[in-house]
């Protein structure tokens, strides 16, 4: 724990950092987590850590990047370390491997949260310490993982706590959870360690920087890896129905119902005939219908995935979705999303079966041409039309005519581009030039694709 004199650096410090992570702290936010360390004891790091979430963390995807910085600019204590405490029967300096394995089966089987925290910092210690050069060490995670095995601990610790019970039954359920659940604890206290004596050497900042992912909000799409697409499955149904409710709030806001003939013959009444005030019916319940065109290229190709999984749930929502995807030519994928049909295998499916390639190359100019030509009638005045690329086409011709006349078709049209802002016009890039036909909205994360949504009111 910081001492009393240095916890204002420390603290400003620690809202930093959470920024630079992507976690939102407001000033009042702020403000609020340094008026809470006047009321708790700061002594108590649980009760600090738990003062900081509960003024600083507004979603629970925000805590597991808030809980690596706070054990940054807030280590646990690390008196003692490596050495033989009073209530442990093995020096960790000089036990033998199998002596320390035995100990860890143990704590896997119980411990409290300090106990296992204290020897992960001992055997960071003694195993975590790699030299890099002269007068230079790393430490490392995996070499401490590497050296004690504990995912092999498993069999030796069901046999000596069932002791001859049958296998299989409730008994081994819940030893075996419970020691999963541990070991996912000494997996993170060596993580923590590491962490806090790699920030010791080379500087708290810099470690901070590199050690927290972004929120998962904020992730960029064109980064994503296979297990955030599986986290972000969660956030698609939500997003999906916000989408039909603004778009839907947008056509009733725009529109006037049809005009009232009686009501407004028998309103002229009052003038001498002469109507003066026009009345009209309330507009009838509208919810519209969507066309998705989605650039399926390699290099957007995790951008994709998500698009399409969205276009999945928003067949929920809309009285009609038709998605077409494109490299060099167009093919619809509608089919492949049918009710009821698996997602994953969808997408797996369409990878196969579609027709969206000629030879390999994007073509936004081609695939708009030959939308326009084979699927012109997907487009009516009750149509919203999603363009989703990041408009490059390997310097062929953009076909602005044709995407002009497609946009005066449509009730609604936008195109969300999942490169940066910064980014766009370099190289083969022609997103301006389509940007003066249709709106161009940035949308590298779910983030801003939830701030374009909010647009639509």
């Amino acid at each position: 724990m910081p001492e009393t004199g240095s916890l204002v650096d420390r603290h400003v410090g620690f809202v930093h950092a959470l920024r630079e992570a992507g976690v939102p702290v407001s000033l009042a936010e702020g403000l609020d987590a340094a008026h809470a360390l006047r009321v708790i004891e700061l002594a108590d790091r649980e009760s600090l850590r738990a003062a900081y979430a509960a003024t600083l963390v507004k979603k629970p995807a925000y805590r597991p990047g808030f809980d690596v910085l706070f054990d940054l600019w807030f280590p646990a204590s690390t008196t003692g370390l490596a050495t033989a405490r009073p209530d442990q029967d093995l020096d960790p300096r000089t036990a033998s491997v199998s002596e320390l394995r035995a100990h860890l089966a143990g704590l896997l089987t119980e411990s409290t949260d300090q106990e296992l925290r204290e020897f992960a910092q001992d055997m960071v210690e003694r195993f975590g310490r790699q030299q890099a050069g002269p007068g230079r060490q790393n430490w490392f995670s995996y070499s401490v993982m590497r050296a004690l095995s504990p995912e092999t601990l498993m069999a030796t610790i069901l046999r000596e706590v069932l002791q001859g019970r049958e296998r299989g039954g409730l008994a081994e359920k819940t030893v075996r959870q419970r020691v999963e659940t541990n070991l996912r604890r000494f997996e993170d206290a060596v993580a923590t360690d590491v962490r806090r004596r790699i920030a010791e050497d080379s500087g708290i900042e810099r470690i901070a920087r590199s050690a927290v992912r972004p929120p998962l909000d904020q992730i960029d799409f064109l980064r994503v890896t296979k297990a955030d697409l599986a986290r972000l499955r969660k956030e698609v149904h939500p997003l999906a129905r916000r989408l039909a409710a603004r778009l839907t709030i947008k056509h009733r806001k725009g529109k006037r119902g049809r005009l009232d003939f009686r009501k407004t013959v028998r309103a002229s009444l009052q003038s001498g005939g002469v109507p003066l005030t026009t009345h009209f019916r309330p507009p009838r319940p509208h919810k519209p219908e969507l066309v998705i065109l989605c650039d399926t290229s390699d290099s957007v190709s995790s951008f994709a995935h998500f698009t399409l999984l969205l276009t999945y749930a928003l067949r929920e929502q809309f009285t009609k979705v038709r998605a077409f995807g494109f490299v060099d030519t167009v093919d619809e994928i509608t089919r492949f999303f049918q009710p009821g049909a698996d997602v994953v295998e969808a997408m797996t499916r369409l990878v196969n079966e579609a027709d969206m390639v000629r030879f390999g190359r994007t073509n936004y100019g081609h695939a708009l041409e030959r939308f326009a030509e084979r699927y012109g009638d997907a487009i009516g005045p009750k149509t919203s039309l999603l363009i989703l690329g990041d408009a490059r086409s390997n310097y062929q011709p953009p076909a602005l005519d044709v995407l002009r006349s497609l946009a005066k078709g449509c009730r609604h049209t936008y195109w969300l581009n999942p490169e940066p802002r910064q980014q766009w016009d370099t190289g083969d890039s022609v997103a301006s030039d389509y940007g003066t036909v249709v709106p161009m909205y940035e949308c590298r994360n779910v983030a801003q694709l939830s701030a374009f949504i909010e647009t639509l009111a």
